[in-house]
């Protein structure tokens, strides 16, 4: 098992050679327009308009799902669909959907196998989603790095 590796940096900058996937976690109402999606919309203008196409498809578009969207030659940013909404609910519930994101993750260590891709992400789920990163990190190590995939987790 890989340990997760912690930087400070910027997550939609990732460090390392070959392939490599982003990770971050969308909603399932299609916004895109707070948090770490305006990091990546300044750099590349897919993974917005892959995930609104997608949303407006309805074609599989649930929690747990992932969307994968290469953006530059060795470079692919998941679309994870793991928050409800986008605000707490009355009764406190946050957004985050911690079965989803963990269903989403698998799904990242599989197409990360396949490409022989590094794993980066800034801390998922912990911003506007309101999680908790004891929470999240335990996913992450059973779901990519029981896999041996190398993961690093960006703090800005």
């Amino acid at each position: 098992m890989k340990d997760i590796e912690y930087k400070k940096g910027d997550a939609t900058n990732p460090s390392g050679n070959g392939n490599k996937i982003i990770v971050h976690i969308c909603n399932d109402i299609g916004g895109w327009g707070k948090g770490f999606v305006l990091a990546i919309s300044k750099r590349w203008k897919a993974p917005e308009n892959s995930y609104r196409t997608w949303y407006r498809s309805k074609d599989n578009f649930h929690l747990g799902e992932v969307q994968f969207v290469q953006v530059e030659q060795d470079l692919w940013i998941a679309n994870l669909i793991g928050q409800h909404k986008i605000n707490k609910a009355q009764n406190g519930t946050v957004p985050i959907r911690y079965a989803a994101v963990e269903k989403g993750l698998k799904k990242v260590a599989d197409f990360a196998r396949d490409i022989n891709a590094s794993v980066h992400m800034p801390r998922i789920g912990c911003g506007l989603a309101g999680g908790e990163w004891g929470m999240i990190e335990p996913i992450i190590k059973e779901t990519i790095s029981k896999k041996d995939i190398n993961t690093t987790v960006y703090d800005f």
